[in-house]
């Protein structure tokens, strides 16, 4: 990649020669992204399943904390860096990630490093850290590899999984690591359905195959389990990462073999960090053809008047059509800005519509269960169900409000193609703190009555019954106290109690219902506001691209009719010093144009992706 620095500021250089800022400022942040190479791979996976100890054989260092009462608290990235360091990330109140003040970032010892990111050193993490940052010289990153590992979910389906979710728009890969003692669960398998949707590469590894003789057979069933659920095209990589590093120690190529790595290393480095580049060399290529498209059209249009001045007038006319044109792109009743308008306006309506229909079959779903059984002894696990299943419906409802933003953006694009102008890359943000305003279920009287309250209660039933038959006996000269009315007492105090019971029941049955419908209101308000934030933010988002794409067309053919203009002022001695300056500047935008295309060509037999992937910035 460092072939294309040089590039770039050629091409830096000839936009100032032009005096155009606009296109000085899309290649300074294509020299931005060149200067951050990170492909950012996060490995993600349910509790204990091996995500650190893998990292870790990967890198041959001890980067990750590996124990059995061990858990990852803060996120560590590991990427390539000599001499060998670490530092954590801590957020900076009043910071903001555009000015890069959002973190302040605090070095630590590396051997210190458990005490920051493990549940143990910072359990829950209550130092509040953003990440953890470990730089290590290794060969495996020296191109450029991040690799992060995530703290343990503790079930994919659960809330924290959101938070998964949420860093995966940012990644370049992603890696679910799950062991060999078992196959594929049911979440496993939806999470890895919600990934492929949202990050471009995903792929998966068996661990702990050395704990576990039947792992082949378990390989076999996950192989089976992604093809019938419609992704078996994701890899699945088993691996044992115990002996990665008893073979590094041992420099034993045979043993390394047999613990799987070489073949992850490969993947690594041929389907992730290899796509990666390319796609980031296609970037760079389209943003270096853009801007030369642009100054070309200055220079063949002011070259063109002054080699052919009775042709000025005609190619006047055809300029200021052409800009009436791009003209019409930048206002406001363009079709491209009515489309835009008119889709996040449905998106809105769509994505609270589909947020609503989701919750509301939960909600159904809870209040059957709560009228078939008694809430009250089990709530605490039907409280946790609840959060589940709300999670799950929220970050179903961001995926498919995601896919729904490409799709807004592409049919954006549709219009604007008719110009052959590039196409931009938008995503929904992630579903970070999106539950966080969000209380959590309010507690329930599980209805337990201790032994005396039995009792009280069925005397308040039963005293009315010895008193009631008490009288009646005693007009036939029994005791007001007899074995009749003592019967009859304890028959009306057992249907007192169990009159009362059921009271009690149906009062939690409704309480229960009231929590439930209370706490889908919560996330409806909270998530629903959330959501259309974001939505307003892709759209103001395409409409601030495609606005300066029309801008920099627009400028383009202003300055060729002003240089057109501008020839007819022009002395015949000026003139030809004139002419031969700009057809140096011309043949300098045609090597960079020429580059640029060889840049695309050397990428020719890997994967086209879709066009809005290679806009700036991809």
């Amino acid at each position: 990649m460092d072939d294309l620095v040089p590039l770039v500021k050629s091409g830096l250089g000839l936009v100032a020669e032009g005096d155009r800022a606009d296109l000085r400022q899309r290649l300074e942040q294509t020299l931005g992204r060149l200067a951050n190479p990170d492909v950012r791979v996060i490995v993600v996976g349910e509790f204990k399943q091996g995500k650190s100890k893998l990292i870790n054989a990967l890198v041959n260092a001890p980067v990750c904390p590996v124990d059995d009462d061990i858990a990852t608290s803060v996120p560590t990235v590991v990427r390539f860096g000599d001499p060998a360091s670490a530092a954590v990330l801590v957020p900076r109140t009043g910071g903001t990630a555009e000015d890069g003040s959002a973190f302040e970032r605090r070095p630590v010892a590396l051997k210190d490093i458990a005490s920051f990111v493990s549940e143990r050193g910072n359990p829950s993490n209550q130092q509040g850290l953003a990440s953890a940052e470990v730089l290590l010289p290794r060969r495996v990153l020296a191109d450029g590899l991040s690799v992060i590992d995530s703290p343990g979910v503790g079930g994919l389906e659960s809330a924290h999984a959101l938070t998964t979710l949420t860093a995966l728009p940012t990644a370049d890969a992603m890696i679910l690591v799950s062991d060999a003692s078992q196959e594929y669960t049911e979440p496993e398998l939806r999470f890895l359905k919600q990934a492929q949707r949202i990050v471009p590469n995903v792929g998966c590894v068996l661990s702990k195959t050395d704990l576990y003789p039947q792992w082949r057979t378990v390989a076999d069933l996950d192989r089976a389990h992604l093809a019938s659920a419609g992704i078996g095209d994701i890899p699945l990589i088993p691996v044992s990462s115990d002996l990665r590093l008893v073979a590094a120690r041992s420099n034993d190529a045979e043993l390394n073999q047999e613990s799987g790595f070489p073949d992850l290393v490969a993947y690594l480095r041929r389907d992730v960090v290899g796509k990666a580049q390319s796609l980031r060399r296609r970037s760079v290529a389209h943003d270096l053809l853009s801007v030369a498209d642009h100054l070309r059209l200055s220079v063949t249009t002011e070259l063109s008047a002054l080699q052919n001045p009775e042709g000025v007038p005609v190619l006047l006319a055809e300029l200021e059509e052409a800009k009436e044109k791009a003209d019409q792109q930048r206002k406001r009743s363009s079709r491209w800005q009515t489309t835009l308008n008119d889709g996040a306006s449905d998106l809105i309506a769509d994505m609270e519509h589909d947020l609503r229909d989701r919750l509301r079959s939960i909600q159904r779903e809870a209040e059957a269960a709560i009228d078939a059984g008694d809430p009250g002894p089990v709530w605490d696990q039907f409280a946790e169900w609840i959060e589940q299943r709300v999670a799950s419906a929220v970050s179903d409802t961001f995926v498919w409000t995601n896919e729904r933003s490409q799709w807004l953006a592409e049919q954006v694009a549709e219009l604007f193609a008719l110009d052959e102008v590039p196409l931009p890359l938008l995503e929904v943000a992630g579903t970070d703190g999106v539950l966080a305003p969000v209380e959590e279920i309010p507690y329930l009287d599980p209805g337990r009555v201790s032994a005396a309250g039995k009792v009280l209660i069925g005397m308040r039933g039963s005293y009315g019954g010895v008193l009631m038959f008490g009288l009646l006996t005693g007009i036939i000269g029994m005791s007001l106290i007899n074995p009749l009315s003592v019967g009859a007492g304890l028959l009306l105090g057992r249907k007192a109690y169990r009159e009362d019971k059921e009271a009690r029941l149906k009062r939690r049955q409704n309480d229960a219902k009231n929590l439930v419908r209370r706490q889908m209101d919560d996330v409806v308000f909270q998530v629903g506001k959330q959501l259309k934030d974001r939505l307003r933010q892709v759209q103001r988002e395409i409409r601030d691209h495609f606005g300066n794409i029309a801008e920099e067309h627009h400028r383009s053919l202003a300055d060729s009719v002003t240089a057109a203009q501008r020839t007819a002022a022009t002395y015949r001695l000026q003139r030809d010093g004139r002419v031969t300056e700009l057809q140096a500047q011309l043949t300098r935008i045609d090597q960079l144009s020429a580059q640029a295309r060889r840049l695309v060509h050397r990428d020719e037999g890997l994967p086209q992706q879709p066009a809005a992937a290679m806009a700036a910035g991809a």
